[in-house]
C-alpha cells in the first residue's frame, strides 16, 4: 500500500511538472509570436513613414514644372508650425485649408479620399498650433486658445500671400476647421477672395445633443439593444462637459450609422487612426506627435468651442460665404447650418447640399466640390447654390 501510495504520488507530480513544462513552452511561444508581430508592425510603420512628400507628375511621370510638394516648418507668432503645400501651377489662387476637430489634421486622408483641390489651387494644408506638424511638447498650455488659433490662421495667410504673391486668398475649413475659419473670415476679410465652409459648425453643444437624439432614435429602432444601453447610459443634455461616457462612444456610434466622416467608413479606427499611421509623408515621431497633439487640444478648447454659439458672435461676414454640407452630416448639424446661413448677411452666399455625402463632401463627392468651386466660387456667384 506505502508503495502505490508513493507511485500516484509521484505520478502526480510528473503530472504536474510535465504541465508547467508544457505551459512555459506555450508563455514562451505566444511571446515570441508576440514580439514577432510587434517587430513587423514596427517594420511596417517604419516602412510607411518616411516623412517624404509626393511628388505632382504629368502623364508622363514627370514632375511638373510649375508644381510645388512640400513639406515645411515656418515660425508663426513665436511656434514653429508646420504644413503640407501643394498644388500643380503655383500661378493658381492659394487656398487656406483649416483642418478639422479641436486638432484633427487631414491632408493623410487625401491618399485614400483625393479631393483634386491641387488642380485649380496651392493648397496650404497647414496643422494649427498643437497639432499634427505643429505638435511640440513646450507648446505653452496657455497658447493653445482660440484666439491663439485665429491669430494664427492670420499669420499663415500672410506668410502664404507674400510667399505666392497674391493679394487676397481663399480660405476653406472643414468641421472644427470652420469654427475658426468664420471667425478668421470676420476679422480679417480683406485678405480673402472667399470663405467655403464644409460641414459648418454653428452651435456645436446643441448640435452634440441633435446628434445624440437621432443615433439613439436609430439604434432603437434597428434594434441594437446594446448599443442602446450604452447610449441611454450616456445621456447629452444642454451641459458642459458633456459626459465622458458619450466621448468615448459617440465616433464609434456615428460611423457604424454611416453618418460620421463618410457615409463609406464604418469604424474610425480603420478609416482615421490607422490610416494615419500608414500615411508615408508623416514621419513615426510626428505621427506620434499627431496624437498626442489631437488629445492634448481636445482637453483644453474642445469644451470652449462647443460652448461657442457662432450665430449670435458673427452675424454678418464681408465676403463671399459658401456652405457646402452632407445631407447624412450628424456630426455637424446640417439644418442648423442651412438656418445659419439664410440668416447671415453676406455680399454673396450660397448653401449647397451633398446627397450622397456626410461629413467630408471634399473627399465624398468632389467632382461636385469641383463644380461650385469653378463655377461660383472663381466667379462670385451663387448659381448653382440650393433653391431656397
Amino acid at each position: 500500500m506505502y508503495a502505490a501510495v508513493n507511485y500516484f504520488k509521484t505520478l502526480q507530480t510528473n503530472i504536474i511538472m510535465t504541465g508547467l513544462a508544457t505551459a512555459g513552452r506555450i508563455f514562451s511561444i505566444i511571446t515570441a509570436i508576440s514580439i514577432g508581430i510587434i517587430a513587423i508592425l514596427f517594420i511596417v510603420l517604419w516602412i510607411s513613414s518616411s516623412g517624404k512628400t509626393r511628388p505632382l507628375l504629368d502623364a508622363d511621370g514627370h514632375v511638373l514644372k510649375a508644381s510645388i510638394s512640400a513639406k515645411l516648418q515656418i515660425p508663426v507668432n513665436g511656434v514653429q508650425q508646420g504644413m503640407f503645400i501643394t498644388g500643380k501651377d503655383t500661378a493658381n489662387p492659394v487656398l487656406l485649408f483649416l483642418h478639422g476637430g479641436t486638432g484633427m489634421p487631414e491632408y493623410f486622408l487625401t491618399q485614400k479620399y483625393p479631393t483634386g483641390l491641387e488642380e485649380h489651387f496651392t493648397v496650404c494644408w497647414w496643422d494649427r498650433r498643437g497639432a499634427g506638424l505643429s505638435y511640440h511638447k513646450d507648446i505653452p498650455a496657455e497658447s493653445l486658445t482660440i484666439e491663439q488659433a485665429i491669430s494664427d490662421a492670420i499669420a499663415v495667410t500672410h506668410y502664404l500671400r507674400k510667399r505666392f504673391k497674391q493679394n487676397k486668398i481663399y480660405l476653406m475649413g472643414h468641421s472644427g476647421g470652420t469654427f475658426f475659419g468664420l471667425q478668421v473670415a470676420d476679422r480679417a476679410p480683406e485678405l480673402y477672395a472667399a470663405y467655403i465652409g464644409i460641414g459648418q459648425m454653428t452651435y456645436q453643444l446643441e448640435s452634440e445633443n441633435l446628434s445624440y437624439q437621432y443615433v439613439l432614435k436609430q439604434y432603437r429602432e434597428i434594434g441594437n439593444s446594446k448599443m442602446v444601453r450604452i447610449l441611454e447610459a450616456a445621456p447629452v443634455t444642454m451641459a458642459i462637459p458633456l459626459p465622458e461616457s458619450y466621448m468615448r462612444i459617440r465616433d464609434k456610434a456615428m460611423h457604424e450609422l454611416g453618418v460620421g466622416t463618410t457615409r463609406d467608413m464604418k469604424s474610425v479606427m480603420t478609416g482615421v487612426f490607422l490610416r494615419s499611421w500608414l500615411n508615408r509623408e508623416y514621419t513615426l515621431r510626428e505621427k506620434l506627435g499627431f496624437w498626442r497633439g489631437k488629445f492634448m487640444l481636445d482637453r483644453l478648447i474642445w469644451s470652449k468651442m462647443i460652448a461657442t454659439d457662432l450665430r449670435t458672435k458673427i452675424s454678418r461676414v464681408n465676403i463671399p460665404v459658401y456652405f457646402l454640407h452632407g445631407k447624412y452630416d450628424h456630426t455637424v448639424s446640417y439644418p442648423m447650418a442651412k438656418a445659419y446661413l439664410d440668416a447671415l448677411n453676406a455680399p454673396v452666399k450660397g448653401f449647397y447640399t451633398f446627397t450622397h455625402s456626410a461629413h467630408s463632401p471634399m473627399f465624398e463627392e468632389p467632382e461636385k466640390m469641383e463644380e461650385i468651386i469653378l463655377n461660383d466660387v472663381f466667379n462670385g456667384t451663387n448659381g448653382l447654390a440650393d433653391e431656397n
